[in-house]
């Protein structure tokens, strides 16, 4: 504590000395023809040495623009930028006290196509009609900062600790690199790999569908599209890094990164091996690719689960060894005939051991189990994804899509376990050993066409989809099951199981547009689709005889098909304004359902035909430039599946049998949600809220029956009405800058209620459950000295039940970390990241709380190309994956294996040459 007083009474003092040497600057902007205010006009301070951005701020609704900076000593310049008004520029000498500039007057600009702005004087931020566009070299990062530390600088970007971006509350679901993907849309790739010093502009909108796109039309979605512009500089060259580690407890890590760029031809090459639980793309200067801080890259404390474009690594729990090599390429083939094309090889391999105890609820008492395993799970894939774009003329585009993917898996489980009765005592034990090996094809491909008529006043849309997939596994299983009660027989099975699963989907969409006037639009078409599935189930018990797996067992294979027919009459208004934009689509749904099985050498089949309506709302009103509000309705109908529905009995669990129910009904859900977003620019603060509900009319529930004696169920499906859910959430961030200091905060939560009904023993049961999630974020930065980060994550759930013998139960979580990194000179770097979780009900035996403490150090040498790093994982050696889930029908506490404590070492080589000659990146400027 003696240690810590002087450094917090240094730090009181440097921010009190600093807030004494502030000064205000304020005016206000008009439109000097019409004497109107400037509404969200750039306004920022620069060096008239070098043009360094000093400060800046965004004019308010009221065209009055104030910012809060340091005394200025030397000549600079008050700019002004707005697009489609001439630039305004006034000279200084210096600025030791707060100033009023007063009224300043925009002149018009009266062409706009041949305004030019000079690339080291453009804005920090420019609002354009649609989008706002970020000048990424105003905003200060360290040289070796990838993209996603780029954006964590933007006023109203928040990216939370599960790597969830938002712009101004807005979910970002789309992030492109030159208006193309890198790799894959969701941008994970880019984010990780991509150096900041490589991106000119960073422009968000909302995202836009292609036919929204191609016919200039506003975006029905609530979601923010991210285009990452690179520099014209940067963007013919070979740039890239590539890094190895190995540490203790023979972990390793490696991955690379080469991109070739020469205009609109851009070619990169992706590549990871390691057996940390890493995706393996992250170029974090600081973790590499270590998990569990501000690397996470997706996945959360040792759960592994986490995709590239689409491939899926590891199952979510556990140790993973994963290998990737990737290739992206992206060119114009020939004039209007843009490419764009990615393959990926994945092997994953996880092996897990997991503990878990579950209590279920019942009328009449709760049970209990408890069960351990083991597996080892191992993946190979082949994902292949084009796309296609040929602009056929000014008015017509083709856009194709194909996707091919090939995945084979080998897995290996081992499980053991025990039941115990409403009394405590134990009712059965079992073991189960099963292995398979697995075969999945998949073919998407989506054709679009579009073209406009008549001045872009109509056009017609035609989309074509398909996807089909074959999916075979052929799998050994040895299931033993104890039964206490000696009347009941006990289950003794050592089988050969064969299942495989077709799906075989077809989607066609015709639209026509016609503008009525300039605001409303009326489309009409029809949608028509094709939904088929089919699997089957062979069974071949041991032969002792034989000694082999040829003894056909009907009683415990299946075969299920369903075929789905839709049919939509489309109908759809569209009003697009200044401030807002409504669309409206209604019609009747015209559905037919077949199903089909075939048990014991039994054919069944099942024909049931809907007329439903379909209904679809969303629209959004612009208050300000900076404010708006979302609502959005949607009646959404889904049909049960073949096995939910005919009465054929599944006796491939030993001790539960799965029976359909041919009278259920489609589910049927409501779902609304309402939104409004606020971002001032001028104050760097803003907020967002949101309220979403869903109400199931008609919902399919399973049904299960307990034998109270041995634990065994029967279940079938049944329908009920009356569930719904409601989540509300929030979040407010503002952003202060006191010379060389930032500070940053954010304060959200997010709260759910939800009603359930079922059926349990019989009876109808009803579960109350309210969670919330709160979280508080500060951010402390000096400039090229010391940053901190502190986050606060609780979590509460409370569940409230009838017709149970507990009436309640709860659980509270807290998590909490503090992250540091310390920079010493241009070579030096030293960060830790420190976390504490306490789990409050989590079952005996489960350890409630642990600490995880990660640090590394890096010093940069020979020219700044190479970097060499010594990091610790979980120093304290405690980290563990122990959770609690509360459902409306049971508690399941588990734990898994998680990496513990290693020490690694690593060695990155950057290589950046740009046109013909090697570089440095350039450190970001504010």
């Amino acid at each position: 504590m003696k240690r810590l007083l002087p450094i917090l009474f240094s730090l009181f003092y440097c921010i009190s000395f600093q807030a004494q040497n502030a000064i205000e600057v304020k005016g206000k902007l008009l439109d000097k023809k019409n004497q109107f205010p400037i509404e969200a006009a750039t306004v920022y301070l620069s060096s008239a040495k070098d043009s360094t951005v000093i400060d800046y701020t965004i004019s308010d609704k009221n065209g009055n623009f104030k910012l809060e900076t340091k005394k200025i000593t030397q000549p600079f310049f008050l700019k002004i930028s707005y697009m489609g008004y001439q630039s305004l520029k006034k000279e200084m000498d210096a600025l030791t006290e707060s100033k009023d500039f007063g009224n300043l007057f925009l002149i018009e600009n009266e062409n706009v196509l041949n305004e030019v702005v000079i690339k080291s004087e453009a804005p920090p931020i420019r609002i354009k009609k649609d989008t706002l566009e970020f000048n990424a070299s105003s905003f200060k990062v360290r040289p070796d900062a990838n993209v996603e530390t780029l954006l964590k600088q933007l006023p109203g970007v928040v990216i939370d600790e599960e790597g969830k971006i938002t712009v101004n509350g807005k979910e970002v679901n789309q992030i492109l690199v030159n208006g193309k993907p890198f790799f894959d849309k969701d941008g994970k790739i880019a984010l990780q790999s991509l150096p900041a010093d490589l991106i000119n502009k960073i422009q968000v909108s909302d995202t836009k569908t292609k036919k929204e796109e191609l016919n200039k039309q506003a975006a029905s979605s609530n979601n923010a599209s991210i285009n990452l512009t690179i520099d014209k500089d940067k963007n013919k060259g070979l740039f890239g890094k590539i890094m190895a580690g190995a540490g203790t407890d023979n972990r390793y890590e490696s991955n690379g990164l080469i991109n070739y760029f020469k205009n609109k031809r851009k070619i990169s090459v992706l590549t990871s091996f390691n057996n940390i639980n890493s995706p393996g793309f992250s170029m974090n200067e600081i973790f590499d690719n270590m998990g569990g801080g501000r690397s996470r890259s997706g996945y959360y404390y040792g759960q592994n689960s986490f995709a590239v474009n689409g491939i899926r690594f590891g199952g979510g729990n556990g140790i993973t060894r994963s290998n990737m090599i990737g290739v992206n390429y992206t060119d114009e083939l020939a004039k209007h005939f843009d490419a764009t094309g990615s393959y990926f090889f994945t092997n994953a391999n996880t092996e897990n051991k997991t503990s878990s105890k579950v209590t279920t609820f019942l009328p009449t008492g709760n049970l209990y189990s408890e069960s351990r395993g083991t597996s080892n799970n191992e993946t190979n894939g082949h994902n292949l994804n084009f796309e296609f774009e040929y602009k056929i003329d000014s008015t017509a585009t083709i856009v194709v899509a194909p996707k091919f993917n090939k995945s084979q898996s080998n897995n290996r489980n081992e499980s053991s376990g025990e039941s115990y009765n409403t009394n405590g005592d134990l009712a059965n034990e079992s073991t189960n050993n099963y292995s398979s090996d697995s075969n999945n094809d998949k073919f998407n491909n989506s054709i679009f066409f579009n073209k406009r008529f008549k001045g872009n006043k109509q056009f017609l849309a035609v989309n074509f989809d398909n996807e089909n997939s074959k999916d075979e596994s052929n799998g050994m299983s040895v299931n033993k099951v104890d039964f206490q009660n000696p009347a009941e027989i006990d289950v003794d099975r050592n089988q050969n199981i064969r299942n495989k699963n077709i799906t075989d989907n077809y989607h066609l969409n015709v639209e026509f547009s016609n503008k009525i006037t300039d605001s409303l639009s009326v489309e009409i078409g029809g949608d028509f689709r094709i939904n088929s599935n089919s699997t089957e189930r062979k069974t071949f018990d041991f032969n002792d005889s034989s000694q082999e797996y040829n003894d056909f067992n009907a009683a415990q294979s299946n075969y299920f098909t369903t075929e789905n027919i839709f049919i939509r009459p489309q109908t759809a208004f569209k009003i697009t304004k200044k401030k807002i934009n409504f669309n409206l689509e209604a019609g009747p749904m015209i559905i037919r359902q077949n199903t089909f099985s075939n048990y014991m050498g039994q054919d069944m089949g099942l024909r049931k035909n809907y007329v439903l309506p379909y209904f679809n709302m969303n629209s959004r009103y612009t208050i300000s430039k900076s404010k708006s509000v979302g609502i959005y309705y949607d009646y959404r109908v889904d049909l049960p599946s073949a096995y939910q529905l005919l009465p054929v009995e599944d006796l491939s669990n030993p001790i539960g049998i799965y029976k359909g129910n041919p009278d259920l009904n489609p589910n049927k859900t409501h779902s609304g949600n309402i939104s409004y977003n606020n971002y001032d620019y001028a104050t760097r603060s803003g907020f967002y809220v949101y309220m979403y509900a869903n109400y199931y009319e008609n919902r399919v529930v399973s049904s299960m029956i307990y034998d109270k004696e041995n634990l065994k169920t029967t279940s079938t499906y049944e329908n009920i009405s009356g569930n719904y859910s409601v989540s509300l959430g929030g979040s407010w961030n503002k952003t202060l800058k006191k010379e060389a200091n930032i500070y940053k905060f954010s304060v959200g939560t997010y709260g759910g209620y939800s009603f359930d009904k079922g059926f349990v023993d019989g009876e109808i049961y009803e579960a109350n459950t309210f969670s919330v999630y709160p979280r508080i974020n500060f951010t402390y930065e000096i400039d090229k000295l010391f940053s901190l980060t502190a986050n606060y994550n609780p979590v509460f759930n409370d569940s409230k039940y009838t017709n149970y013998t507990i009436s309640s139960t709860s659980n509270f979580n807290h998590r909490a970390e503090l992250q540091t990194t310390n920079y010493f000179g241009k070579k030096w770097i030293f960060a830790n990241d420190f976390s504490y979780s306490y789990n409050s009900n989590i079952s005996d035996g489960y350890k409630k709380d642990f600490y995880l403490w990660n640090t590394s150090l890096g010093y940069t040498f020979f020219k700044d190309q190479l970097t060499a790093k010594v990091k610790v994982y979980d120093i304290l050696n405690q980290n563990q994956n122990a959770t609690r889930y509360i459902s409306p029908t049971n508690i399941y506490d588990s734990e898994n294996t998680v990496l513990k404590r290693y020490l690694m070492f690593s060695l990155t080589y950057k290589i950046s040459k740009f046109g013909g000659k090697e570089k440095k990146y350039n450190e970001r400027r504010f």
